[in-house]
């Protein structure tokens, strides 16, 4: 069955070259016939040439809304698969297998377990992050940095709500879940802990506190979600790590 992996970006020439390097050889390996489409988000560095340069599909938009700018990439996908995968995130061959395995066995889609990258942030900033994203997988809520589902079930849930510029993942998985069985895969992807370096410590719980006071209302305007939105990223000389991860 043939797969469309669909990137979002924006301006992530740091990270884009060793994600999709990941997918591609993920994929060979996996044995299935795919396509890797990078949705340009308006980026002002690198981005389109790195992704053309390992052999991606680009489609230039300029939306600053990630449920749009993923949906941008679902609709020229020709897969029978979509799996999105944030420009920063590693895949593994196990995921991709244990994706493709689930979706034979019935599954409408589903996540994967999330790995942060936490290097060089103190250690009860990696004890934390960990907690949370194996708190996060038993519980069974896909990060948006890899979420997967069969084209019919995205087509019928009219893929991600475009009202949410942030927690689009969560109702998209809601979606796909009233529509067949969701399956929250045991191998990890390691996504990015760059937001644990980049802002203050302060700031993430704040921003959480934020969000559940203001609940829907405060996920569907950009204004206040600057955690996501406000475009930091680290530049090469911070990237002598193991892999990577996500951003938006």
């Amino acid at each position: 069955m043939q797969v469309s992996f669909i990137v979002p970006a924006y301006n992530e020439a740091v990270m884009l070259g060793a994600t999709l390097r990941s997918l591609y050889a993920a994929a060979g390996a996996a044995g299935e016939t795919f396509e890797v489409i990078v949705v340009d988000d308006a980026s002002t560095d690198a981005t389109a040439e790195i992704a053309r340069e390992h052999g991606a599909t680009v489609v230039a938009v300029n939306l600053h809304r990630i449920s749009a700018v993923r949906n941008a990439g679902a609709r020229i996908a020709m897969g029978k698969v979509f799996a999105f995968v944030d420009a920063d995130t590693l895949v593994s061959e196990a995921v991709i297998r244990a994706m493709l395995e689930a979706i034979r066995r019935g599954a409408v889609g589903g996540g994967a377990r999330v790995q942060l990258d936490a290097h060089g942030t103190p250690w009860w900033v990696r004890a934390l992050s960990s907690f949370t994203c194996w708190l996060l997988y038993r519980l069974g809520v896909a990060g948006g940095c890899f979420i997967f589902g069969r084209r019919d079930a995205f087509d019928a849930v009219g893929g991600f709500d475009e009202r949410y510029f942030a927690s689009e993942e969560i109702h998209f998985a809601l979606a796909l879940r009233k529509r067949g069985r969701f399956i929250m895969l045991p191998d990890a992807v390691i996504s990015s802990g760059r937001k644990l370096r980049l802002f203050p410590g302060w700031q993430i719980p704040r921003q959480m506190l934020r969000l559940a006071r203001g609940g829907l209302g405060a996920v569907r305007r950009r204004e206040g979600l600057e955690f996501w939105y406000d475009g930091r990223r680290e530049s090469a000389d911070l990237r002598q790590s193991p892999p990577h991860g996500r951003d938006r």
